[in-house]
């Protein structure tokens, strides 16, 4: 089988997996999808690490323009978005991201592979342990932007949508929970949006970058992805109602933790 078909293939059921969890937990799939997708682009294309940790989060960015424009219309309906945490928040997110993708693709592969790794288990720890709780301090414009630019740069650096970063941070602020989470499904789409086209433009030049890329984003593997993460997630939401997500949720923070570990040994 030609190894493009064999990543589409993979990328569907990456896809399945991601959209599952995306609705049983409203976690973003760039926590799987990219140790996933760098994992195949080593040993399918026998891509060297220092391309494909780029490709692999600007991809898993590009999935989430679909999967966070859907998001956010679900919010938009349910009247969770607040103009002013979206435009102030949204201000600093854009900046954020810009700047993590463009850090991302001027690092060296190995470095950004292990910077992934720690983030990666910080976020795992922080869902076992972590608790929304509320200080007695609100959130004024120019707090917003810079939890913003925090939370873009840190999602762009990791190709995620920065729910897990954003949600509890503005919770911590006195933010109604619902409004916070429908300030960071548009967030995820904003992050996406301007971390994809700088990954885009930043990957234009490189030459070494195999078929089917536009810039650093693989878009066999965004099509794939996308596909099927698009379908499940709204079976992943109903299966939320049913079923306690909170043991999930720790296994899945034991499974990142083991992902990060083998990233730091090496993927290749």
């Amino acid at each position: 089988m030609e190894p493009v078909y064999l990543i589409i293939l993979s990328c569907i059921g990456i896809g399945v997996i991601v959209g599952l969890l995306a609705g049983l937990l409203g976690i973003g799939g760039g926590l799987i999808i990219v140790p996933a997708l760098s994992y195949l682009l080593v040993h399918s294309l026998k891509l060297d690490t220092n391309l494909v940790m780029p490709m692999a989060i600007a991809t898993s960015l590009s999935t989430i323009i679909f999967t966070g424009s859907s998001s956010a219309f679900a919010h938009y309906r349910l009247g969770n978005l607040s103009r002013y945490l979206v435009i102030w928040c949204g201000l600093g997110i854009a900046v954020g991201a810009v700047l993590g993708a463009q850090v991302a693709s001027s690092i060296s592969g190995h470095t950004l592979k292990n910077v992934f790794a720690v983030l990666v288990m910080l976020i795992a720890l922080q869902m076992v342990l972590g608790r929304s709780s509320m200080s007695s301090y609100t959130a004024g414009k120019p707090t917003l932007g810079a939890v913003g630019a925090v939370t873009g740069f840190v999602s762009s650096l990791m190709g995620i949508g920065g729910g897990a970063l954003l949600v509890p941070a503005l919770v911590w602020f006195q933010v109604n929970v619902r409004k916070a989470i429908g300030c960071a499904a548009l967030s995820g789409l904003i992050i996406a949006l301007f971390g994809t086209v700088s990954f885009v433009v930043a990957g234009l030049d490189k030459p070494e970058m195999p078929a089917g890329s536009l810039g650093y984003v693989y878009l066999p593997a965004t099509a794939g992805i996308v596909a099927s993460s698009m379908i499940t997630a709204g079976i992943g939401a109903r299966l939320g109602q049913k079923i306690d997500t909170r043991i999930l949720k720790k296994m899945l923070a034991v499974l990142l933790v083991l992902v990060s570990i083998r990233m730091i040994v090496g993927i290749e």
